[in-house]
């Protein structure tokens, strides 16, 4: 992308793919600010354009972001209407800077018809403009749209290249880097926002007390857990709680089945190890299916406390 801008032959579209927390958004982020700054090497961090973009205050920097909804299990979306917004104030001059760039996180979380309105502009963009795409994986997007993108597939980093940048760049001690490293499974940015974000590792060791308290419940406690959820639970923390919750089992799994490759909940692996002496490897392959399955029926609209009921109820029973 550096070469693409010092050589001025950016392309007109961008997507960048990969998983939760591996940087696809900060990267996107950065190079709109490369693509609005007019420095020798941009992005240079300085100038007024780069200072603007930083803030999301900049007047030829277009964003379109999820929108949350939902009474009960409240999920993120790209509608229509947004879209359209950014497709006219796309066809309008510059500002201030040179182009403007559209910035679309979570692109895959768009409706049909909203990726649909998009296409056009992909098909025939301005002349003056950017689009740059998120995505957690290309397939979940129309395949006319990832044609017309060039995609920059990211994936997770060695553990220890994370943990080296967690103490180099964000002065984190190194026992807690390291741990941090294996958590996050090699997806840098999912380690920096941890660091710093002493709630969700609040909520994470709460989601855990949830699960050991769910391996002794009775089938009457786990359905008033899954009622419970459901009712005042949002569809993305469901989601960020059964992915906790899929790590901590493969952890188990690989326990149980004497496996030498190292755990990513490196701080319950006395737990997890006295798990897998009671839990064979076929129970725990069955309650990692329930889980997955738990997470695409929630993806296509399933009810929810049904959804969590079934997958609950195929957890074994452990004192």
């Amino acid at each position: 992308m550096q070469r693409d801008v010092a050589q001025g032959r950016v392309r007109h579209a961008y997507l960048f793919t990969g998983p939760e927390g591996v940087g696809k958004r900060t990267l996107a982020a950065e190079f709109a600010r490369a693509l609005l700054c007019k420095a020798a090497e941009p992005p240079c961090g300085q100038c007024r354009h780069c200072q603007l973009a930083a803030r999301a205050e900049h007047a030829d920097l277009l964003t379109v972001t999820p929108e949350i909804s939902g009474k009960r299990v409240r999920a993120a979306k790209i509608k229509i209407e947004p879209v359209r917004r950014l497709i006219y104030d796309l066809t309008l001059k510059p500002v201030e800077a040179g182009r403007r760039v559209a910035l679309l996180q979570d692109f895959d979380l768009a409706n049909d018809e909203a990726q649909n309105a998009l296409l056009k502009t992909l098909e025939e963009p301005p002349g003056n403009a950017v689009l740059l795409l998120t995505a957690e994986r290309a397939e979940d997007l129309l395949p006319t749209i990832v044609s017309r993108c060039e995609v920059m597939a990211l994936r997770p980093l060695p553990l220890r290249a994370v943990q080296d940048a967690l103490v180099t760049r964000w002065d984190v001690p190194a026992e807690r880097a390291g741990w941090l490293a294996h958590l996050s499974g090699g997806r840098l940015g999912w380690a920096v926002r941890m660091q710093s974000d002493g709630e969700a590792l609040e909520a994470r060791q709460a989601r855990l007390d949830d699960l050991r308290r769910l391996l002794r419940a009775s089938r009457v406690e786990r359905m008033a857990y899954a009622e419970q959820l459901a009712k005042g639970g949002r569809l993305d923390r469901i989601q960020d709680m059964l992915d906790l919750w899929l790590g901590f089992w493969r952890d188990v799994l690989l326990a149980s089945a004497g496996a030498e490759a190292p755990l990513a909940n490196t701080d319950c692996e006395v737990e997890i190890r006295r798990l897998a002496e009671v839990v064979p490897p076929a129970l725990a392959e069955q309650v990692l299916a329930a889980l997955r399955q738990t997470g695409d029926w929630l993806e296509k609209n399933v009810n929810a406390r049904l959804a969590l009921e079934v997958m609950l109820l195929d957890w074994p029973r452990i004192n």
